[in-house]
């Protein structure tokens, strides 16, 4: 299992840190299949998830949106037949921070997970 997996989110108040480029590196090196992408000069990591279908892939959404949910903080998800495209990144930090890590690492283990 993932380290990352047994973290918690931690709460991003003012002045927080984002996660500094070895940082980002080493908790890269702990998520195969995640890429950094850059919206608007923002980096962000982003995974697609492949699906038989829509309801596999609209379970899937809904079960991170649970998961979003109780650590307070929420990816972008786009779901379609097949599919389900995941983006994290800390708005406060205008960037990447552990908590995206953390998150995308809950992520991969949902996707696992047998009630899929």
């Amino acid at each position: 299992m993932n380290e990352l997996t047994t973290l918690s989110c931690e709460v991003c108040n003012a002045g927080i840190q984002g996660s500094n480029r070895d940082e980002i590196d080493d908790f890269m090196l702990q998520l195969p299949g995640w890429e950094i992408i850059q919206v608007k000069g923002i980096n962000r990591i982003r995974r697609s998830f492949s699906f038989a279908n829509f309801k596999e892939a609209l379970s899937f959404t809904e079960r991170l949106g649970c998961i979003a949910d109780e650590e307070s903080h929420y990816p972008a998800i786009l779901t379609e037949w097949g599919k389900v495209t995941v983006t994290w990144w800390t708005q406060k930090v205008k960037g990447l921070h552990a908590n995206d890590f953390i998150m995308a690492a809950k992520t991969d283990v949902e996707y696992l997970s047998p009630l899929r």
